[in-house]
């Protein structure tokens, strides 16, 4: 049994080590571009990417650490895209980053330390598990946030992210106590058990269920909870956006199932009904007010505002007389859905970083005139994101949308097909200001005749992002597949 408490946890024990590693070899780094240090954290990545990868094919859950943890194909899958998506962010952030002081050994080590933290949600089968893993992920993105230290704007997102982060963590945290207080046991399973046996106090698990709402949404960055979004956004460097914005979505998706579903399943008529108002109220919010923002980083944090909330969608069909092909289509389409959201998020930001220079953040909207004069190709991908973004075909946005659409119309209820007739029209009041900057690459006169800075790895990366869109848009069956049987596979360990 000490045996396979070692093999389940083996990305993350050698991630934990290779991000020592890359913090002592720092150490030693003269070079002013810190490529040791670089192509060490790159490699190291992708051996803990290799090792999730392997674990995948096997399928099975194991649970570990005296079922502290569970390794199990949505795990593995999640935790696979999130080293993916780190790597991404920091090939994207490396001339960036350069150019602005902030290419030191604290990007590579914090970056990787937060990825720690979000397998360790990811995996997480114990409420101080998860709690550990959520802390381990914050403190280091409170931390990137603020690597600037001598630049204002950054140092007060990093604040009002730290001051905010902290308030999610208390709520989550209260709300996990009511429910150890209800049920007598950290043990997600055991929690389930007792919400079967009908033992606990109704009144303390539904308060108890409340305060763990909020605290996901918070982390989620839903509507009401979403004031630190577009501050952080705007505030942090772009190369830290990414990392607050991307992989980190993947582990709050991770433990909202862990703790709703896994362990909360029979109070789902309690947190389905708040998680459905959370979802429209977000779609709302998040689509109008991103209509009147001229910042693009701040665009982006409303649209994704938006974006979680129609994800959150999939989590509303539930289980219905013991027939659980509804829930299991919703929470496979929701997947899906937030796989392929940082996907295009990576792409998006990724951008914005390419066409920013030393002095000079291209962040603006307006910034992006012309673009496709300057630089068609990156005029092309952008254009790609933001029909992704906008759920038009072919792009892997489109189908994500139809997905988590389908996976309610299918439930045959009445207040499911209104509501996905409401989100349908939100995405088409969504799609003015997504459509509004590729008008303004295509059509408006460049008001910056700055060549665009040609070749690197950024640039590869960027075409291979926007064709991973297209190509997952018009074969979306593969995914769409391996998110179901993950989905499957785990709620049925």
């Amino acid at each position: 049994m000490t045996d396979l408490n070692w093999i389940a946890v083996t990305p993350e024990i050698v991630l934990l080590a290779l991000a020592c590693v890359v913090a002592l070899v720092d150490l030693f780094v003269t070079c002013p571009q810190r490529k040791p240090t670089y192509y060490l954290t790159m490699l190291s990545l992708a051996c803990v990417a290799g090792l999730h990868l392997q674990a995948l094919d096997s399928g099975a859950s194991v649970y570990a650490m005296q079922q502290m943890v569970v390794t199990d194909a949505m795990g593995h899958l999640l935790s696979f895209c999130a080293t993916l998506a780190v790597m991404g962010s920091l090939v994207y952030a490396q001339t960036y980053a350069a150019s602005r002081d902030m290419l030191k050994g604290e990007l590579f080590s914090l970056s990787m330390f937060s990825l720690l933290g979000i397998s360790i949600m990811i995996i997480g089968n114990n409420f101080l598990a998860i709690y550990l893993g959520l802390e381990l992920m914050s403190l280091s993105l409170y931390a990137l946030v603020a690597l600037r230290r001598d630049h204002a704007q950054s140092t007060e997102a990093a604040m009002k992210y730290f001051v905010l982060g902290a308030l999610a963590s208390g709520f989550l945290l209260y709300g996990l106590s009511m429910m150890y207080g209800a049920t007598g046991s950290l043990d997600i399973g055991e929690v389930y058990k007792a919400t079967l046996a009908g033992t606990a106090n109704k009144q303390v698990l539904v308060f108890g269920v409340v305060f763990i709402v909020a605290g996901l949404a918070f982390k989620l960055g839903v509507v009401p909870f979403h004031m630190w979004v577009p501050d952080v956004y705007q505030g942090a460097p772009t190369a830290v956006t990414l990392l607050v914005a991307g992989a980190p979505k993947l582990a709050a998706f991770a433990i909202t199932i862990r703790l709703l579903v896994e362990g909360m399943i029979n109070l789902a008529t309690d947190w389905q009904q708040m998680l459905l108002i959370l979802a429209v109220a977000s779609m709302t919010v998040g689509n109008l007010a991103a209509i009147a923002q001229t910042n693009l980083k701040r665009l982006l944090a409303y649209s994704g505002i938006a974006q979680l909330g129609f994800m959150l969608l999939g989590f509303v069909p539930t289980v219905v007389a013991g027939n659980t092909v509804s829930a299991g289509n919703g929470y496979g389409s929701s997947l899906f859905y937030v796989l392929t959201y940082v996907l295009t998020t990576l792409g998006t930001f990724g951008l914005i970083m390419i066409l920013s220079r030393p002095g000079f953040e291209s962040e603006q909207i307006s910034d992006l005139a012309g673009l496709n004069k300057r630089s068609p190709v990156l005029a092309g991908a952008m254009a790609v994101f933001m029909f992704s973004l906008a759920g038009i075909p072919p792009t892997v946005g489109f189908y994500a949308k139809l997905a988590v659409l389908q996976a309610l119309i299918t439930t045959n209820s009445p207040l499911l097909l209104q509501i996905s007739i409401v989100a349908v029209v939100l995405s088409l009041i969504g799609a003015f200001y997504y459509l509004r900057v590729i008008k303004v690459m295509y059509f408006d006169e460049p008001t910056d005749a700055t060549p665009v800075a040609e070749g690197g790895a950024a640039r590869a990366l960027l075409s291979v992002n926007a064709l991973a869109v297209l190509v997952l848009g018009i074969l979306p069956g593969g995914l769409m597949a391996l998110c179901a049987r993950a989905i499957t596979q785990s709620l049925a360990g």
